[in-house]
């Protein structure tokens, strides 16, 4: 089991190995769903946003409006 703390600013660090293996690098935006009593993270890439398609009927335009919003911050180094 892996635990990390959460500082007073509320942030939590990812460990290096969960964030190598899910391809979690600076400026990775993460959903945050409460389930219960568990929080769940889960890194927004365009496979995410591929298995969600279709869930709000808005056509893709809200996938590519997030994915030229990402393109966005990578081209700023946010």
């Amino acid at each position: 089991m892996v635990t990390t703390v959460v500082t007073t600013k509320g942030q939590v660090v990812i460990p290096a190995r969960i964030r190598r293996k899910l391809n979690i690098k600076k400026g990775t935006r993460l959903y945050i769903e409460e389930k219960g009593d568990e929080v769940v993270l889960k890194p927004v890439t365009p496979a995410y946003l591929d298995k969600i398609a279709g869930v709000l009927q808005t056509e893709g335009r809200l996938s590519k409006a997030l994915l030229k919003e990402r393109a966005r911050d990578r081209r700023r180094g946010a």
